[in-house]
């Protein structure tokens, strides 16, 4: 028995390295610590091998997009604190922007899942293109502090556990399990955060 669990860890450890450094990103977002940056980057990278092992490249493509903006949120979050002097302070999205972002993602979304069913033999086309597109948002919402990018955490993860589930790929089912859940602590987190903000400018 022993032996069968050590022989799974060896032939899984770039997932399992992946996912206890990716909930210590979660856990440095909910944070708002800038080691959420690096440690994200670091996560990512380990990522596009496991999940180009298993088929899931449009996930595969957004580990890419998330080492790229790791080094933008982390340069972002930088100079806010420097031209505020205080930690770069979480913020509403406004209707305007929303809609902004929902353009951005049904383009997103044709762009990915045009690729995966033309190009890819993915057997997840369209949910992994959905989980993908919002994904991308989230991140650049995360990057830009706006609190709504938790409550599209909360359904990206949610859904990630099935497709990760059908792939076998059980310490990402745990890892976006906890997302799941720490999605929703992180909402709370940042929203008692944006009322302290509120109440010292009044």
């Amino acid at each position: 028995m022993i032996d069968i669990v050590i022989e799974w860890l060896l032939g899984n450890k770039v997932e399992l390295l992946g996912a206890i450094l990716g909930l210590m990103y979660i856990f440095f977002s909910i944070r708002q610590s800038i080691l959420t940056w690096p440690t994200g980057l670091i996560t990512s990278a380990l990522y596009i091998v496991v999940f180009l092992k298993s088929g899931f490249y449009a996930d595969m493509g957004l580990q890419v997009y998330y080492v790229i903006i790791s080094i933008y949120g982390w340069y972002f979050w930088i100079s806010g604190k420097q031209k505020t002097e205080i930690k770069l302070p979480v913020r509403k999205t406004s209707v305007r922007l929303w809609l902004k972002l929902t353009g951005t993602f049904v383009i997103t979304y044709v762009f990915i899942l045009f690729i995966l069913l033309n190009f890819t033999d993915s057997t997840v086309p369209y949910m992994d293109t959905l989980t993908t597109a919002l994904s991308i948002i989230a991140t650049w919402m995360l990057a830009r502090k706006y609190i709504e990018h938790w409550l599209l955490w909360v359904f990206v993860d949610s859904v990630s556990v099935g497709l990760y589930i059908h792939k076998n790929l059980w310490p990402t089912v745990i890892l976006f399990s906890v997302y799941t859940v720490m999605a929703v602590f992180g909402y709370l987190e940042w929203k008692k955060d944006k009322i302290t903000e509120l109440e010292k400018q009044s």
